[in-house]
């Protein structure tokens, strides 16, 4: 089976869903031949070098508000441990261009 797994590295549920993906073919084990490939992708391409705050970020580009901004974070965050992924504190969001050409 060929997987590709497409992803931004600072997407929280790219995060989650790569971690959880993990252990379903740990759990496999040699069950399946797997060809794995991750394949990049950038959220927000047109960000500039210096980011933007997270909370005003996501208010516009979701048109929700910080309550809710807050909630999502906190699910996220539980997903996260479910699936033994700790998720740490941050207030921007970046531009992930750099990050991906490493």
């Amino acid at each position: 089976m060929k997987i590709d797994f497409v992803s931004d590295v600072s997407c929280p549920w790219c995060a989650v869903g790569l971690h959880a993906l993990e252990i379903a073919l740990n759990n496999i084990g040699d069950e399946l031949d797997v060809e794995f490939h991750v394949q990049p992708f950038e959220l927000n391409p047109a960000m500039g070098l210096e980011g933007e705050d997270m909370v005003e970020h996501l208010s516009a580009k979701y048109g929700i508000d910080a309550q809710q901004i807050a909630q999502n974070q906190a699910a996220i965050r539980a997903r996260g441990a479910a699936v033994g992924f700790r998720f740490g504190e941050r207030s921007r969001i970046w531009n992930t261009f750099d990050a991906h050409r490493l």
